[in-house]
């Protein structure tokens, strides 16, 4: 086989993400570096793309190949795997290039078998520690390998800590933990009828095996999806030689970071464990110690750490998040790679890291996930509420934020209640990667146990959702529905409020205010700014949303959905009255009720941008979207109409249409009904000069949206209603005012005809909501019900709804560009799809020569920002 699918540690280096994986490649970068890496090899990512395609089996060729690197770990250790006399026992775990904490799964002490338990502890003079790591290896390969239960294995060792009158792990003997490696082993033969395997590189094999396995578990899957990962990469596997920190209490075990994740504050943060393995730490099983009391406990092994981790920042111009092991008082660095912050530690840092000079700005904008944003903008605690309000327990502030809501306690209550759109708290024991989906849907995540570096603290600051993890002072007694706090029972449904930022937890539902945007973001921001060519709008229907994207750095508004204001007070009853007008002069008659709405909207939102551009697009949803669909509306509203049941239903039943999505909508309605389009115009342009006149210095020039054309000749039978409206009103008027007509190119055709329609149009906007369904043919309301069988069947890599389809939805973008670019060189070209808010469509954008893009108030940042990173992309030739 001439392809290299192995590496050891020293042949690669951190530039090597693709095919080492963000752990190996870090892993090499150490060894580099002179660290105390224990040796070992990384097994690429194209390994396991090709055991895939193997139909999930590793392949002649590739055993070969790690045959030949445990021979060379073997030589360079002095041990050998499942030796009597000097036995090599390994940890395997995997290493996608993206981060994925606790996605995928990790095997220690692999090798040990009853032989290799017995030589272990003669060689340590420690029985109690080779029992303890062969339990643990048992435990592990039984759950990740075979699919145990792990449940049933905790049971297991608390049954025999109730027997022996103990309560802490730590107090359990050697003799304890032999009897709890044979009741495992004697579980795992009553399950799978077969004896545990005592062949350590059968071990090896299987493990290997199942972490390319884990790569698509649902846990993995759900992570890639939420954080853009394609499937196509895969994961290496790291082969690590043991190092111990639970053979005494001159070993331990723990994760820091080099800046604190939360906050940002430049000081080592971290936690860690006397007589521990790794997961003890992140499991939270046992409360840790804070990094800085290890200075007291082994001196030596933390200078060595210190030292190391200015080291490595330094070197990755990042803040890195490390594992290390401490065995016998020497230290041993497991992993390092650029740790997961909350929003505000990510803004924190960056700054503080250009201000001492170690990155420049271009640089510190590339550090943040624009995504991260989003939780600087959503409400907190309103200060005097909570100054009212009593906590009724504290515990550790794990990740940032407020959140209020009810009572769960499970991952699959959580998402069963987010469905029904009731806003819900996670309380769990404590958390594991298998809850992945529900802590997402939660509004917060409250555990009993672990630290600041628990699965559910890593998760949680990652996904921006608030945290307060190790409460010690909660009685979960999650079966029966409730927990107490100090004899008072909160139950399942119950409302309570956690604050993220101070760790209280507070028993009842707490008010919470908008953020504010000051200091650090506004700053970060303004760097965004200076370097992004790509303009960034607004999608807004309100006066409210449009304020709230003009504070948010909203450039103009890129989307006015006029039929949004139709459904408000007694609107609704104008417009139903426009719908069952028989004559264009009833219609007329209703349509006068609506104007003075509209404009009063269109002045609202106008005052709102102060002067900035406002594109508003006229209606476009079916009419029938308006009436009631149950008997008892109908009929109330035949009786406020003054009209016979009979005849409504029969205009109900004459607007039913079989595809509405394709049916009598958009630019059709102003060509069926030219009288709603002039009852637009006027509004838009009354209310525009109405501004102007208040506001002469802001020089309003409206734009107005013509939706759904297919046809240039649509175009032009509307444009030409739009303007003899304009042009009169404009003339009657004491000011000279512009305005411009374009349309939304969401039909297919559109784009093919672009060069034709762009004569009539001054400015296009892709509405990639309808062009990604008129693209591929199905509804985006539909497609929920088939789609995840796409993503599992990796069919699709992401959802096209949520990012653009560059192949074909963005083909026909281009397409449409450059036909309309030479018939009308000064065209504005746009995006109000709600693509216009994801980060790697407005890359796209950017890419293909945008104007600007318009999205949601609170995705405004997000854009921005990501436009910044476009332009630093391409200026870095990435």
């Amino acid at each position: 086989m001439d392809k290299k699918y192995v590496y050891e540690f020293n042949e690669g280096d951190e530039t090597m993400r693709e095919l080492l994986g963000g752990k190996g490649a870090n892993l090499a970068g150490m060894s580099k570096l002179g660290m105390p890496v224990p040796y070992g090899f990384t097994i690429t990512t194209e390994a396991c793309n090709q055991y895939y395609e193997d139909n999930e089996t590793i392949n002649d060729g590739i055993k070969a190949q790690i045959m030949e690197y445990l021979d060379l770990l073997e030589k360079k250790s002095g041990k050998r795997l499942g030796d009597e006399a000097n036995p090599l026992l390994v940890s395997v775990r995997s290493g996608a290039r993206a981060s994925m904490p606790g996605m995928m799964d990790t095997i220690l002490n692999l090798g040990m078998n009853k032989t290799v338990a017995e030589t272990v502890a003669n060689l340590t003079n420690n029985e109690r520690f080779a029992y303890d790591s062969y339990r643990r290896f048992i435990q592990m390969y039984s759950d990740v390998v075979m699919g145990l239960s792990k449940k049933r294995f905790e049971e297991i060792i608390d049954e025999v800590k109730a027997e022996r009158g103990i309560s802490d792990d730590l107090d359990l003997n050697a003799e304890d933990m032999k009897k709890l490696v044979e009741l495992f082993k004697a579980f795992y033969k009553n399950e799978l009828k077969s004896e545990f395997p005592e062949d350590p590189k059968e071990q090896l094999m299987g493990a290997i095996e199942a972490v390319f396995r884990s790569w698509n578990n649902p846990r993995a899957i759900y992570y890639r999806k939420m954080n853009d990962i394609p499937s196509s990469w895969g994961t290496a596997v790291n082969v690590q030689m043991m190092v111990f920190g639970n053979m005494g209490n001159d070993c331990g075990t723990g994760v820091a970071f080099t800046r604190n994740p939360s906050t940002g504050e430049n000081k080592l943060y971290g936690e860690f464990l006397m007589n521990a393995q790794g997961e003890d730490v992140v499991a939270g099983i046992r409360t840790p110690q804070k990094i800085d009391q290890l200075k007291k406990v082994a001196p030596g092994a933390y200078d060595d750490f210190v030292a190391i981790t200015k080291k490595l920042e330094t070197h990755y111009r990042n803040m890195q998040d490390m594992e290390f092991t401490i065995e016998k008082g020497k230290l041993f660095m497991l992993q390092t790679r650029n740790g997961k912050r909350t929003a505000q530690a990510a803004l924190r840092i960056a700054c503080n890291m250009v201000d001492e000079g170690m990155i420049t700005i271009d640089e510190a904008l590339m550090m943040v996930e624009p995504q991260q944003l989003d939780s600087l903008l959503h409400p907190m605690f309103d200060a005097d509420e909570l100054k009212k309000a009593e906590p009724i327990a504290s515990a550790l502030p794990a990740s940032p934020g407020a959140a209020c809501g009810q009572i769960v306690f499970s991952a699959e209550e959580a998402i069963q209640e987010a469905s029904r759109n009731h806003k819900v708290i996670l309380v769990r024991l404590e958390t594991s990667p298998e809850d992945i989906e529900g802590m997402h849907v939660s509004q917060g995540i409250l555990t009993v146990r672990g630290g600041m570096t628990s699965h559910a603290a890593v998760v949680a600051r990652g996904m921006g959702a608030c945290c307060v993890s190790g409460c010690g002072d909660i009685k979960m007694h999650d079966d029966e529905g409730y927990f107490e706090i100090d004899g008072v029972k909160y139950h399942r449904g119950d409302w309570i409020s956690l604050d993220g930022s101070t760790g209280n937890i507070y028993g009842s539902a707490i008010k919470t205010v908008p953020a504010s945007i000051s200091g650090d973001f506004e700053r970060f921001m303004n760097w965004a700014d200076e370097r992004r060519t790509l303009k960034v709008r607004t999608n807004a229907d309100t006066p409210h949303d449009a304020k709230q994207a003009h504070e948010f750095g909203a450039e103009g508004i890129g989307l006015v959905r006029t039929e949004h204001m139709f459904f408000e007070g007694d609107r609704i009853k104008a417009v139903r009255e426009m719908i069952v007008s028989k004559t264009a002069a009833q219609r007329r008659v209703a349509l006068e009720k609506i104007l003075p709405m509209q404009r009063s909207d269109f002045e609202g939102i106008y005052e709102a941008m102060e002067g900035l551009p406002v594109t508003i697009r006229y209606l476009d949803p079916p009419l029938h979207e308006f009436l009631p669909t149950n008997s008892y509306d109908i009929t109330q509203l035949a009786k406020d109409m003054h009209i016979g049941l009979d005849e409504l239903k029969s205009v109900i039943s004459s607007l039913h249409e079989f595809n509405p999505m394709m049916g009598h909508r958009g630019c059709r309605l102003a060509i069926s009904y030219p009288e709603i389009a002039e009852m637009q115009t006027t509004a838009v342009i009354q209310a525009a000069l109405a501004v102007n006149e208040r506001h002469p210095d802001w020089k309003i020039e409206p734009e107005i949206m013509i939706p759904l054309v297919g046809d240039v000749a649509e175009l032009r039978y509307v444009k030409k209603v739009v303007c003899q409206v304009a042009d009169k009103l404009i003339q009657e008027s004491e000011f000279d005012m512009k305005y411009h007509v374009g349309t939304m190119i969401e039909i297919p055709r559109a784009a093919l005809l672009a060069d034709e329609i762009a004569k009539e149009a001054e400015f296009f906007s892709f509405g990639t909501n309808d062009l990604t369904q008129m693209t591929y043919g199905f509804s985006r309301d539909d497609a929920a019900k088939f789609l995840n069988e796409y993503y599992t069947k990796n069919i699709f890599e992401s959802d096209p709804f949520a990012h653009i389809d560059e192949n074909g939805v963005g083909q026909l973008m281009q397409i449409a560009i450059n036909k309309a670019k030479p018939v009308r060189p000064d065209i504005k070209l746009g995006i109000c799809g709600e693509h216009g808010g994801d980060p790697r469509t407005v890359e796209f954008c950017h890419r293909i020569g945008l104007t600007y893009v318009s999205c949601s108030p609170y995705r405004v940042p997000l854009a921005r920002l990501a436009a910044a990173q476009a332009a630093v992309k391409e200026k870095m030739g990435k």
